[in-house]
C-alpha cells in the first residue's frame, strides 16, 4: 500500500510540489511534503478498504457483466456518436481542417 500511495503521489499529485499556492509552502522541504501526501493516500487506501464491504466471486461477475458492462457500452455509444454529430468542431480545436 504504501509503494501504491508513494507511486500515485509522485504521477498524480505532484510529489514534492506543494499543494495550491500556500505561502509558507516553499519554507517546508519537498520530502515533507511527499510524505504527508503518501501519508494522507494511504490513510484513505486503508480507510476505504476498512468501510467498504468485500465482494464475493459471484457478486463481482454479476457486477462486472450486468451493471459495468452494459453501462460502459452505453458512454460509448454515447460519446461515439457526439464526436460524430460534432466531429468539425472536435478536430477544429486540434487545428485540424477537412
Amino acid at each position: 500500500m504504501l509503494a501504491i500511495a508513494t507511486f500515485t503521489a509522485l504521477l498524480f499529485f505532484g510529489g514534492w510540489l506543494y499543494p495550491f499556492s500556500l505561502f509558507f509552502g516553499a519554507l517546508v522541504p519537498g520530502f515533507v511534503w511527499t510524505g504527508i501526501k503518501v501519508a494522507v493516500l494511504a490513510f484513505l487506501f486503508v480507510w476505504v478498504r476498512s468501510v467498504l464491504p468485500r465482494y464475493r466471486y459471484d457478486q463481482l461477475m454479476y457486477l462486472g457483466w450486468k451493471s459495468f458492462l452494459p453501462l460502459s457500452l452505453g458512454f460509448l455509444i454515447l460519446v461515439s456518436g457526439f464526436v460524430f454529430v460534432n466531429d468539425s468542431f472536435i478536430l477544429g480545436s486540434f487545428g485540424v481542417s477537412l
